[in-house]
């Protein structure tokens, strides 16, 4: 009788994790036994099973055993408070710039750098070309929320010197990010 290997994981997992070897069980099928239908979904059922393991250990080795993948685990970090992580991820590899901008909205009063940071990688990568069917609309609510952000960590000239520099003459930028971008800061220097 053939089980999908998904299903084989768990028996494993579930036989080792009864005889309390919690490490061998972690090491050896963790990720392939608890695969959920988001990156999100997928740490917290891991983080659950392994009480014992550090959040961060967790995430490592997610990202380790996802390469190329590091910047999906963003809203994963993001919910275990690993905000340099986070961050650290989206400045490595892609990251969906939808997910960057609620982050910096959300984040904006309470974690104002972290939520600056978020908006600032959320306008690189749609600067890069990222991000499913982008209106100006999204690009101008990332840099209203990267604006307020930054005006309440105080970093507000930093900020937008980077954000220039995002769309100077050398740099590749989408043409429809980079007069939405160029648009604001014309607004924000008229203000």
């Amino acid at each position: 009788m053939d089980q999908p290997d998904f299903m084989i994981s768990e028996i494993c997992e579930e036989i080792l994790l009864g005889c309390g070897m919690v490490e061998e069980s972690y090491r050896r099928y963790a990720l392939a036994a608890n695969q959920k239908t988001t990156y999100l979904a997928t740490f917290r059922a891991i983080s659950k099973k392994y009480p014992q393991k550090e959040p961060a250990t967790i995430l490592r080795d997610l990202v380790a055993k996802s390469p190329g993948n590091g910047g999906k685990w963003f809203a994963a970090a993001k919910s275990a408070g690993l905000y340099d992580e986070a961050i650290g991820l989206v400045n490595r590899s892609p990251c969906d710039p939808g997910t960057l901008t609620r982050a910096a909205r959300d984040m904006a009063d309470t974690r104002p750098l972290f939520a600056k940071d978020a908006g600032i990688a959320a306008l690189r990568w749609f600067a890069a070309g990222y991000g499913y069917e982008v209106t100006s609309y999204d690009v101008a609510e990332a840099f209203r929320h990267t604006v307020k952000a930054a005006e309440n960590a105080g970093c507000l000239s930093e900020t937008i010197r980077t954000i220039r520099k995002m769309v100077s003459g050398d740099n590749l930028c989408d043409r429809l990010v980079s007069s939405v971008l160029v648009e604001a800061l014309k607004s924000l220097d008229d203000a």
